[in-house]
């Protein structure tokens, strides 16, 4: 990549990514992160006078992507912006209003649903379900950090909040309200361990929880306060696969 246009135009063909998949780990690519941050260094602020974009204000040489219906893509109208430098794929559905930022990657057959967020340079794979209200976050600085990924066929749910790099494995399912960050605790009830990784296995099934708080803060424990968890209760079986299946019809 020779400059941060370069670099935006592989990032929106997919050629390459944000980050990738490296002997079984996610790794940022660096290189690419630099060029995203050159490209608001070098942006300019300007107000758009575009129809649907009139009255906006952004950097200049990161205005929101338009498609064709030859592109694939289904992206119902009302408040959608897909930014300059995220790729998309053939066969996503995006529905209003949702929000895919710089250096995202999106695979084909995923359903994006309204109010969803897909942060700069997280990486959502193949038949993803991302619920209405999901918050799935990114990560530009530093730029050595992995961003958020969520890989194929897995299914979050309404108003799920996943950030900080945490890994979804494929076919995961993220039960609604459940809260992921580096900070967040998750325990695996079926093998009865604590997942110290930030990474979900395949096919877990995982809902909100909560734990007493430490002794050690007397007021707290006094009053009987919990603090947030994450709790693996099952991993998926064919009941859970037939509750989430999707009608070929909607796509």
């Amino acid at each position: 990549m020779k400059d941060w246009k370069e670099a935006l135009d592989l990032l929106e063909s997919g050629e390459v990514r944000a980050a990738n998949k490296i002997d079984g780990k996610w790794v940022a690519n660096t290189d690419v992160k630099k060029m995203i941050l050159e490209a608001f260094k070098a942006g300019e602020l300007k107000e758009f006078s575009e129809e649907h974009f009139h009255g906006f204000v952004d950097k200049h040489n990161l205005a929101p992507r338009a498609f064709k219906p030859e592109d694939g893509i289904r992206m119902v109208p009302g408040g959608t912006s897909i930014r300059r430098g995220a790729y998309v794929s053939k066969g996503v559905i995006l529905m209003p209003p949702a929000y895919v930022n710089v250096g995202a990657f999106v695979d084909e057959g995923t359903m994006v649903d309204s109010h969803a967020l897909v942060g700069s340079c997280a990486q959502i794979g193949k038949n993803v379900h991302l619920s209405a209200g999901v918050q799935i976050g990114g990560v530009l600085e530093p730029i050595g950090l992995a961003p958020v990924v969520i890989e194929d066929n897995a299914f979050i749910g309404a108003g799920a909040v996943i950030v900080e790099g945490v890994q979804v494995s494929k076919g995961a399912v993220i039960a609604p309200n459940v809260a992921l960050s580096k900070g967040t605790p998750i325990y695996d009830c079926v093998n009865e361990k604590m997942i110290t990784d930030c990474i979900i296995p395949e096919n877990a099934v995982v809902v909100p929880g909560s734990r007493p708080i430490n002794k050690k803060l007397a007021c707290a424990a006094e009053q009987g306060l919990a603090l947030n968890c994450a709790i693996i209760i099952k991993y998926k079986d064919e009941k859970t696969q037939a509750s989430l299946e999707l009608e070929d019809f909607l796509r």
